[in-house]
C-alpha cells in the first residue's frame, strides 16, 4: 500500500499540470464620440480696425486718460494762481495792470466784412490743413499720385492736397495783413506800448484763477490775446511757410548751398510742432469764445455787430456745416478730377 501511494505521488508529480486558460481578449477601448465644437472650422478672429495706428478702443481710453489728467492739472493751476493772488504785492499788481492798456485814439472799433471773411475762409483752410498734413505724416501706402504737368516729382495726393491749401491760406494771410495795414485795424493786434506785457501778465493770471479779465473784444482786446494774435500772424504763420516751402516741390533742387544752409531736417522739426501749436491755439480760442460770452463774440466776427443776438451763432453754425462737408469732400475720389486740372493723377 505504502508504495502504491509512492507511485501515485509520482505519477502526480511528473503528470504535466493543465495550461493555463489564455486571458479574455479585452475590449478596444471606445473612440470617443467627435464633439460638436471639433467639427466647426475655427474661424480666425478678426482684427480691430486701426485709426492711425490706434483701435477706436485705444483712442476712447487714451481720451478719457488725457482728459482726466488735464483736469486734474487744471485743477492744481488753479488752486496754485490763487495761492499767488494772495503774495505781497500782486493785488497791487493786478489793480496796476487791468490785463489791458488803451489804444491809440485813430484805432476804430469793430470787425469789417473782409476780416469776417478771412476769418471764415481762415478757419475752413486750417482744418483742412491739419487734416491733410496728418494724414501725409502717418500715411502708409497713399491712395493715389499726383505728377506735376510740366513734369517733376510724383508726390501723394494727399500731400499735393496740402499743398494745394497751404497756397490758399497764404493767399488769404497775405490779403488779411494787406487790408489790416491799409484800415488802420493792426492796432489792435500789434502791441503800441510796452505795457502789453505786465497786462498779459495779469490777464493770464485771472484766467488762471478763473476770475477771468472783462471781455470787450468789440474795441480791444486784452494783452494777452493781443500779443497770441499777434504771434499767430507774423510769427507762426511765416514759420509755418518757410518750413512748408522747405519740404515742398516748391525748393529749388539745384540749390546745394542754400540746402546746406538751411537742411530740410530743421524744417521737419519745426514744421510740426508749428501744427501742434496751432490746434492748441485753436482749441483754446474756441473755449475762450463760448465760455466768455458765446453770442456776443459770435457775433463779433460772424454778424459784424455788438448786439447779442442769434445771428452771429447761426453763421457760425453754417460756417462749421461747410468745414465738415469739405473735411468729408476732401477724398480722392473727389479730389482726383480736381487734381487732374493741375497734373496727372495715377494710382501708382
Amino acid at each position: 500500500m505504502a508504495e502504491t501511494a509512492s507511485v501515485v505521488e509520482t505519477v502526480a508529480e511528473e503528470e504535466p499540470t493543465a495550461a493555463p486558460s489564455p486571458p479574455a481578449p479585452t475590449a478596444a477601448p471606445a473612440s470617443p464620440a467627435p464633439s460638436v465644437a471639433a467639427e466647426k472650422p475655427v474661424r480666425p478672429k478678426a482684427e480691430a480696425r486701426l485709426y492711425g495706428s490706434l483701435t477706436l478702443g485705444q483712442w476712447i481710453r487714451r481720451v478719457v486718460l488725457l482728459a482726466v489728467g488735464a483736469v486734474a492739472a487744471a485743477a492744481i493751476l488753479v488752486l496754485a494762481a490763487r495761492g499767488v493772488t494772495t503774495l505781497p504785492g500782486v493785488p497791487a499788481f493786478l489793480e496796476r495792470y487791468p490785463g489791458e492798456y488803451h489804444l491809440p485814439a485813430t484805432a476804430e472799433p469793430g470787425f469789417p466784412w473782409w476780416a469776417q471773411w478771412t476769418h471764415f475762409l481762415n478757419l475752413f483752410l486750417m482744418v483742412l490743413i491739419i487734416r491733410s498734413g496728418y494724414q501725409v505724416r502717418t500715411q502708409q501706402k497713399p491712395p493715389a499720385f499726383w505728377t506735376p504737368k510740366r513734369g517733376g516729382k510724383k508726390i501723394s495726393i494727399n500731400l499735393w492736397l496740402h499743398q494745394s491749401l497751404d497756397i490758399l491760406w497764404l493767399a488769404n494771410g497775405l490779403i488779411f495783413v494787406v487790408l489790416l495795414f491799409a484800415s488802420g485795424h493792426w492796432m489792435r493786434i500789434v502791441p503800441t506800448s510796452w505795457e502789453v506785457f505786465p497786462n498779459a501778465l495779469s490777464a493770464l493770471l485771472q484766467y488762471m484763477t478763473l476770475d477771468w479779465p472783462v471781455e470787450n473784444g468789440w474795441v480791444n482786446y486784452n494783452s494777452l490775446q493781443q500779443l497770441m494774435y499777434f504771434i499767430v500772424v507774423f510769427i507762426a504763420a511765416p514759420l509755418a511757410a518757410i518750413t512748408g516751402v522747405r519740404m515742398s516741390e516748391f525748393w529749388p533742387k539745384n540749390a546745394k548751398t542754400l540746402s546746406k544752409i538751411y537742411p530740410v531736417e530743421v524744417a521737419r522739426a519745426v514744421h510740426f510742432p508749428t501744427m501742434l501749436f496751432f490746434v492748441l491755439f485753436i482749441l483754446i480760442h474756441v473755449f475762450l469764445v463760448f465760455s466768455t460770452g458765446a453770442l456776443r463774440n459770435l457775433n463779433h466776427m460772424f454778424g459784424g455787430t455788438d448786439v447779442v443776438n442769434w445771428v452771429g451763432f447761426w453763421l457760425f453754425a453754417a460756417a462749421i456745416a461747410v468745414t465738415v462737408a469739405g473735411w468729408y469732400a476732401a477724398r480722392p475720389i473727389l479730389l482726383a478730377p480736381i487734381a487732374k486740372l493741375f497734373g496727372q493723377v495715377s494710382s501708382r
